[in-house]
Formats: structure tokens, C-alpha cells, sequence
């Protein structure tokens, strides 16, 4: 069948009373337009007072939003229906009648492929700021999605258009496949980083302003966590730029993470075995006491762990209340228990080794 032998697509059976009206296709076309025009005012005020103000009781603005949002793309539908239904009371030809709806639906895909965007950047905002639900959406990942619904309503823009006007697609999808391959091994490892960042905003294996240390021996503040990069700021104030594809390989120690922000600290000693072991105990407790760096809680303890070649060792367990104070912590302990140390009398040693020098004659032969 060509095209010029397909059927006029049915009216619906309320345009039958036009008939009645007037004779005139032209006329009842203009009434069918003039109809859907009220229809489509009354929607507006419908959207715009009562739904409105349904949504203005609610506590959260997102419905208000939406509301305002739908208004301009729903008029605007309705009228272009209208439009569509009183092309049927003209007298067009099949092929000139399906032509001038293809070309109305093709104005109603770009009203909604408009609206569209906004609707996901409108929905993907108020999911960012729900971080207790939506921990992947921020405000490193929100560019991301948003040009990625972009991406995929032009998608379903195109695919639209081509079912609308009946176009072969077959060379522009290969052509398309062919170019997403190209553009896919070009870019491996941006797409690696890109991947590998949200995964790690996804999982959060750390965040910003949270002390890590890497497998490689960097130890740092992250400052910074993008689709591409982690960025650490390292005490020396030198900031580390590290691909998220490592990153989501290393093994991480988070020194800020747990339940607690506090942090333990282990402090090594070692005293003479001649010590009276529970004074030096006594002595390196107050010690701590003396310390404002240091947590009250949990209690500091002692404990002795091993007989050295030279020395009891010990280790001194106290908290600090944030990772960041470890260095100043430690320099403060460490000068604490050595002049309570001299002030006790109490001996550090170190290793020492016993030299002894046998002397041998030597005979001379003959």
C-alpha cells in the first residue's frame, strides 16, 4: 500500500457534534483549535492555583518546583493536540495530513526535550542535598549526571525523531558504534578515573578532610575528591594529585575514619632491667597527664611487651582527639618522659657491644 492509499487516521468520536455546528471544515478546525486553547488556559490555572497550592503545603519546595517546571511544557502539549486533532476536519490529503502531525509532533518532542533537562538537574539538586540517601550524587558527581541525562535524553530525542518521520537508521547507528569504539579506546584511562571516582564517592572509603595513608607511604589530608583525581595535602603543605583508577586499587588506611575521630597513639620505650617497673609506669602516666594534646578518654595505659637485647620495652596507648595532632602529640610525649626520666633516675639504655682483643705470640721458625 503507498503511502498516498493509507487510511485518515480516525477523529474521536466527541468531534461528532461539530457536524452539527457547521458545515465548514475550516471553521470546525478553528473551533477545535479555539477549544483546545480553553482547555489548555484551564489546565494552566488548575496547575497554577490549585495544584500550587497543594504544593505549598507540603514541607519541602522540590513539589513547588515541579509544578512551576510542568506548567509551560503541558500547555504548550495540549494546544499542539488540539492543533493535531482539527488538522483531521481539513480537507488534506493522507500523506499531507500525516506530514503537517509529524511536523507537530516534532515541535511537542522539543517542548519535552527542553523540560527534560531541567527536570533531572532539578531532581539530581535535591538528591545532593539528601547525602544521608543518595551519598553518589554531590557536588564532584552532579556535572557528571547531569551532562550524562543530557546525553541520554538527546539520545531519546534522535530515536524519537527517527520513529517519527520514519527515517532509516541503520548507517547512523554503525557509523555511531564505530565512533563510541574509537572514542572508548582513545580515552581508557579517563574513563578508568571517571569510573573509578564514582565508585569511590559511591563507597566512601574516605572523604574530604579525613587523614589517609597509602600503601605507598603518602600520608595526607584529602582536600579534594574529583571525577579524574584525589588530591592529598601532605604535612609539608605539598599537595599530591592521585589518579582514582590507583586510588581505587591502593590499600588505604584511614586514620580518621572508625566511629570515633580520635585516634590511638603508641609510643615505644625501653628502661634498664634494673628499673622498678611499676615507678616507671607511675612516672610515664603522669607523664601523659601533663600533656593537653591528649584525650582523657579512654585512659592512657602502660604495657610491657618484651625483654629486649638491652632494655624492658614498653609501649605507652593514649588517644588524641584528632589525627591531625599525632606529630605534636608525639614530639610533646617524647620530651616529657625523658626529663621525667633524668629527674627519676631513671635509665634509657641502648645497645652496647663487648669487644674482646685476644693477643697471640707468633713463633718464628728457624
Amino acid at each position: 500500500m503507498t503511502s498516498t492509499q493509507q487510511k485518515e487516521p480516525a477523529d474521536p468520536s466527541w468531534l461528532d457534534p461539530l457536524s452539527g455546528i457547521t458545515e465548514d471544515p475550516a471553521l470546525q478546525a478553528l473551533i477545535l483549535l479555539a477549544v483546545s486553547v480553553v482547555a489548555a488556559y484551564l489546565l494552566s490555572f488548575f496547575l497554577g492555583t490549585v495544584l500550587k497550592r497543594l504544593a505549598g503545603k507540603t514541607k519541602t519546595n522540590l513539589d513547588d518546583q515541579l509544578v512551576s517546571l510542568l506548567h509551560g511544557p503541558v500547555v504548550k502539549t495540549v494546544v499542539l493536540l488540539g492543533a493535531s486533532w482539527s488538522l483531521s476536519r481539513l480537507e488534506l490529503t493522507a500523506d499531507s495530513l500525516i506530514a503537517w502531525r509529524r511536523v507537530l509532533a516534532t515541535v511537542g518532542l522539543m517542548v519535552w526535550v527542553a523540560f527534560l533537562p531541567k527536570l533531572f538537574t532539578l531532581l539530581l539538586e535535591a538528591a545532593g542535598r539528601r547525602k544521608d540517601k543518595f551519598r553518589v550524587v554531590g557536588q564532584t558527581t552532579l556535572p557528571l549526571f547531569r551532562n550524562l541525562t543530557k546525553l541520554l535524553v538527546f539520545g531519546l530525542a534522535v530515536w524519537l525523531f527517527i520513529s517519527i518521520w520514519g527515517v532509516d537508521a541503520t548507517g547512523i547507528l554503525a557509523s555511531a558504534g564505530i565512533v563510541g569504539l574509537a572514542v572508548g579506546f582513545a580515552a581508557q584511562d579517563t574513563l578508568a578515573n571517571v569510573f573509578s571516582g564514582i565508585f569511590i564517592i559511591a563507597d566512601s572509603p574516605y572523604k574530604v578532610g579525613d587523614f589517609v595513608v597509602l600503601d605507598s607511604a603518602e600520608r595526607g589530608q584529602v582536600s579534594h575528591i574529583g571525577l579524574r583525581s584525589t588530591r592529598l595535602l601532605t604535612r609539608d603543605d605539598i599537595e599530591i594529585s592521585i589518579p582514582n583508577a590507583v586510588m581505587g586499587q591502593a590499600k588505604i588506611t584511614n586514620e580518621s575514619g572508625g566511629p570515633h575521630l580520635r585516634r590511638r597513639l603508641r609510643i615505644p620505650v625501653g628502661v634498664a632491667y634494673d628499673s622498678d617497673l611499676e615507678a616507671v609506669r607511675k612516672v610515664v602516666l603522669s607523664c601523659v597527664a601533663g600533656v593537653s594534646l591528649i584525650a582523657p578518654d579512654p585512659n592512657p595505659r602502660v604495657r610491657y611487651r618484651r625483654f629486649g637485647e638491652s632494655s624492658v620495652d614498653l609501649e605507652l596507648l593514649c588517644w588524641i582527639p584528632n589525627p591531625e595532632l599525632k606529630g605534636q602529640a608525639v614530639d610533646a610525649l617524647v620530651v616529657a618522659i625523658h626529663e621525667a626520666f633524668r629527674k627519676e633516675g631513671i635509665q634509657i639504655p641502648f645497645p652496647q657491644r663487648d669487644l674482646h682483643l685476644h693477643q697471640t705470640q707468633s713463633l718464628e721458625k728457624g
